[in-house]
Parts: C-alpha cells; sequence; structure tokens
C-alpha cells in the first residue's frame, strides 16, 4: 500500500552522493515502500539538488523507530548548538 506521506523543505547545505560532494537544495522525508532496505515500509531521507539531475541524490531508508531515535537526536544536537550560539552573541 502507498501511503502518499511525503515532507519536502528547503534545505541549504551539502550531501555526498556516488559521484562526490554536491550542494543541497532539498530534503524530503516519506514514509513509503523501500527500494533497498528489507522493510515492509520505511522511512526515507533523500537530499538532492534540483538542479541537478534526478540520479545525483543522497538517501537512507530506515526503520520508524530508527528514524526516531534520529529525530531525537537532531532536536538534542540543535538545542545544544543554539545554546552554544546564544552564549557566542553575549
Amino acid at each position: 500500500m502507498c501511503t502518499s506521506i511525503v515532507e519536502i523543505v528547503a534545505a541549504d547545505g551539502m550531501a555526498k552522493g556516488t559521484n562526490g560532494w554536491f550542494d543541497l537544495s532539498h530534503a524530503v522525508v516519506a514514509y513509503d515502500h523501500p527500494h533497498h532496505a528489507l522493510l515492509e515500509e520505511a522511512i526515507t531521507l533523500d537530499f538532492i539538488d534540483t538542479d541537478k539531475a534526478p540520479g545525483v541524490r543522497a538517501a537512507v531508508e530506515m526503520t520508524l523507530e530508527s528514524a526516531k531515535a534520529l529525530s531525537g537526536a537532531l532536536i538534542r544536537a540543535i538545542e545544544q548548538a543554539e545554546a552554544e550560539e546564544a552564549g557566542r552573541r553575549r
């Protein structure tokens, strides 16, 4: 069953694909059938540059539990980084 769950956000940074590093323009988060992971459904992260060919991407397929752990780690790291940046501005 296709879920059609897709979130797309603008992204500014770099990603490393099969042909080396490339500029990011967007990050795509989806929940659907994975292409490579041996799972029924997976959270898929795609890091892309819309100015490049569709094959220029970095992708991750993971379980919901792994995605939740990653989400928590991102939140904690962002909170610590914001506190660090706030301390530098004083």
